[in-house]
């Protein structure tokens, strides 16, 4: 196309010269009439911008073609960042392999879940998710302390609210069954009574970060400080605490694992208010004071 328009413009252009018309003297030598002159001129004029047309839309195309051709680019390197990453950065990490831990665990089990398998669905390295957690076991245990610290009453419930012991009481069994019978800690109480035989550890870290301590010794406190006067030893203290906490979480839990009839939100509260009863009718008897 090229060469067809370059050769247009040359046949137009070489026409120009042969034929110059200057008035009647110069058509009269040539042989030539007004008339033929004139129609000579307009077929110059119309090659002409066919030809000036043509040649400008092979220059676009030309220009064009030369714009829309890929020209390899060539990219920096990326800079590979060396060092630690940022607090915010490994904590987001730290989350997100808790997050695959947490659902491989309650979903597959402690005996079917692998570290590497772990890894892979976190999109890390073995060598990153050791830098991170010892082994397997150290893994399941943050795992726990996760559950647990996410079905714990926030920082700004107050737990010992109440006008008397029986209130407060009440209080804190309503906190305990809403935070024992939810789906997580129902998972993770299946999976440690289904595997702790084969895995001893599971029940370890379950008594290590589970924080009954914390709740059995919240418990004695608020004994000791609603009968200061009451003869009972600290060991009798706990060992009405831990009692108080069975007492109200045993059977609805096991309603909630399949065990019966799962109990409704109103059985629920009967329940606490009942066990509130009969645990102070119990504890008078350790004190030798009567219920408040």
């Amino acid at each position: 196309m090229a060469a067809l328009g370059m050769a247009a413009l040359g046949t137009v252009t070489r026409l120009r010269f042969r034929t110059p018309v200057r008035g009647p003297t110069t058509r009269r030598i040539l042989g030539t009439t007004p008339l033929l002159a004139a129609t000579t001129d307009r077929v110059l004029t119309t090659l002409l911008t066919r030809a000036i047309t043509a040649t400008g839309i092979i220059a676009l195309v030309a220009t064009r073609t030369r714009i829309d051709r890929k020209v390899p680019v060539r990219r920096a390197k990326a800079v590979r960042k060396t060092g630690r990453p940022r607090r915010a950065d490994a904590l987001l990490l730290r989350e997100r392999i808790l997050n695959v831990a947490t659902q491989q665990f309650l979903d597959e089990g402690y005996g079917s879940t692998s570290i590497e398998s772990v890894a892979a669905h976190a999109g890390i390295s073995k060598r990153t998710f050791y830098d991170r957690f010892e082994d397997k076991a150290a893994l399941f245990a943050a795992v726990v302390h996760r559950i647990i610290e996410q079905i714990r009453p926030p920082a700004t419930v107050p737990l010992l609210a109440g006008a008397s012991l029986a209130e407060i009481l009440r209080r804190l069994a309503g906190l305990i069954l809403k935070a024992a019978l939810s789906p997580q800690a129902l998972a993770l109480h299946r999976l440690v009574t289904g595997e702790s035989s084969r895995f001893p550890e599971l029940a370890y870290a379950v008594e290590t970060e589970g924080r009954q301590n914390e709740a059995t010794d919240l418990i004695a406190g608020l004994l000791a400080r609603a009968q200061p006067d009451a003869k009972v030893a600290t060991a009798d203290q706990r060992f009405a605490a831990d009692q108080f906490i069975y007492m109200v979480v045993t059977l609805p839990q096991r309603r909630a694992l399949g065990f019966g009839m799962q109990m409704t939100p109103a059985e629920l509260d009967a329940w606490a208010h009942k066990v509130v009863i009969l645990f102070l009718d119990g504890y008078k008897g350790l004190s030798g004071f009567s219920s408040p």
